[in-house]
């Protein structure tokens, strides 16, 4: 019997209704291994309903109890990183140290929620008037919704729900329906930690669940985290049903190298930045731009470390790489490579007929490598998400600038240099929402804020850090005066002299 992942509504497992279920599979072994409920409207309502009904408390609980559950959560996931890591393998099919790391990156989000009782704390001015004293402070918003995408099955809603539960709100998780299981054991281990019943729930589903939340009047806030074409719908729509929201959408990451450069610690970076977790992820660098004569030199580089990467299942510890998350993803992301030459590109390494013994009916594909690809490319233009990496050649930096910046996306980006005003140049010039200098994939820890510019990012906050406190509460403004005591009407003795 198949097993099935259903929803986590109220504290509790609650069993899918609506009849509908999706495939999850093993993407080592191509097996459908689980099936995963997908929601009907009727459950977006529960689920909803859920999170309301415990806003009620949780809104205006002590930071001191929040932060109490967060420290037992902190510990319990630290407990369970195998745990979680190895469901992420199982469904995603990247490899344990993959998995494990991106279960750490969550974590450093949790801690920033514990110490939410610094993030906050309001402002007070006083006498700014005879007798008048202005706060300011933030409060919660209410019922708030985070949508988060396959690649990243704990580390994305972990950007999340800590963050939102902290400031007092109540969540209700949609994670991808491909990969669902490390969201519900986040959901268990947040209440084995003494989080109240309701205040974070996990609805599994598809685009009813989702158009169910952008259009339910009890949700405050939307977070998102996928494709700009899906990021441009939910901001949209989310925005006009006058929800505040912050939409992240795809990525075409660049990393320019100069002439300068070491060009072997540029190919170790190119390498790892380009194929780690099989290029499923909106920070891989998948265009690398040489400038003047480096060009042969670095391709070469880059060529012999990927030629030595071993790909196999996700749980075998000599495995480097896995396999893409479905049959259908391998096939698309092999044909921006098979029809590469066709539009000018020289293919260096083609990974498309890729197998691995023992598990040929696994989502495999190998490295890809394209050498002096077209700007006008499709390999270019379109966000691959797969282990495909684009060399561009220009002859100065300002081309390379120029280039980079005539992107649609600006999500993330990085020189390699040994030139310090040439760095400090680029972090300057460059359109794109965090920059990396000599260090290629740049996600910021979890203090500061990640997010991207232009198709990267719809609506005005990034995701964690102090934009992630003020996306999840709203600022309110105090005018206070009052009387002096000493100005008591007779009769009235609070103790105040009356000779002032």
């Amino acid at each position: 019997m198949t097993k099935t992942v259903n929803h986590w509504i109220g504290g509790k497992t609650v069993e899918g209704t609506s009849g509908k279920y999706g495939p999850v599979t093993d993407p080592a072994t191509g097996a459908v291994t689980t099936q995963v409920a997908l929601a009907s409207t009727e459950e977006v309502d529960a689920a909803v309903a859920a999170a309301k009904a415990a806003y009620a408390t949780w809104g205006t609980s002590s930071l001191a109890q929040r932060t109490a559950v967060l420290f037992r959560y902190r510990a319990l996931l630290d407990a369970h990183r195998d745990d979680i890591a190895a469901l992420i393998t199982a469904e995603h099919g990247k490899v344990h140290s993959d998995a494990l790391g991106e279960v750490a990156r969550g974590l450093e989000i949790v801690e920033l929620a514990c110490g939410i009782t610094t993030q906050l704390k309001g402002e007070l001015s006083t006498q700014v008037s005879n007798r008048v004293d202005v706060s300011s402070i933030r409060q919660s918003l209410g019922v708030v919704a985070g949508i988060t995408p396959f690649n990243f099955p704990a580390m994305v809603p972990m950007w999340m729900f800590p963050l939102a539960i902290a400031c007092g709100n109540t969540f209700v998780l949609k994670p991808s329906e491909k990969d669902p299981s490390a969201a519900n054991l986040l959901a268990e281990l947040a209440a084995e930690a003494g989080l109240p019943d309701g205040v974070l729930n996990v609805l599994h589903g598809d685009k009813v669940a989702v158009d169910g939340l952008l259009n339910h009047p009890d949700v405050a806030a939307v977070s998102f985290v996928g494709s700009t074409p899906i990021a441009r719908y939910i901001h949209a729509t989310a925005s006009a049903n006058g929800k505040r929201v912050q939409a992240l959408g795809g990525a075409k990451n660049h990393m320019l190298v100069l002439p300068d450069a070491d060009l072997d610690a540029a190919a170790d970076a190119a390498v790892s930045a380009a194929y780690g977790s099989a290029g499923e992820r909106c920070m891989a660098i998948s265009a690398v731009v040489a400038v003047g004569a480096i060009g042969d030199e670095l391709v070469a580089k880059i060529r012999e470390r990927a030629e030595k990467i071993t790909i196999g299942p996700g749980n075998d510890p000599a495995s480097e790489m896995g396999p893409l998350i479905t049959a259908a993803h391998r096939d698309k992301v092999a044909s921006y490579v098979t029809g590469a030459a066709a539009q000018g590109a020289e293919v260096v390494l083609d990974g498309t007929g890729h197998t691995v013994e023992g598990f040929e009916d696994g989502h495999w594909i190998g490295l890809s490598l394209l050498d002096k690809v077209s700007t006008d490319s499709d390999a270019y233009k379109d966000e691959i998400f797969g282990p495909v990496l684009c060399v561009l050649r220009v002859a100065t930096y300002e081309d390379g600038i120029a280039l980079m910046n005539a992107s649609p996306f600006g999500n993330g980006t990085a020189i390699f240099t040994r030139d310090g005003g040439a760095a400090r140049r680029f972090q300057l010039e460059v359109e794109a929402g965090m920059v990396g200098v000599n260090v290629p994939i740049p996600v910021p820890v979890g203090y500061h804020s990640f997010g991207g510019w232009k198709d990267s990012l719809f609506g005005d906050h990034h995701i964690y850090g102090n934009d992630g406190v003020h996306f999840y509460t709203r600022g309110k403004v105090v005018t206070t005066r009052w009387p002096d005591p000493a100005d008591a009407p007779a009769g009235v003795d609070l103790g105040f002299p009356r000779n002032h």
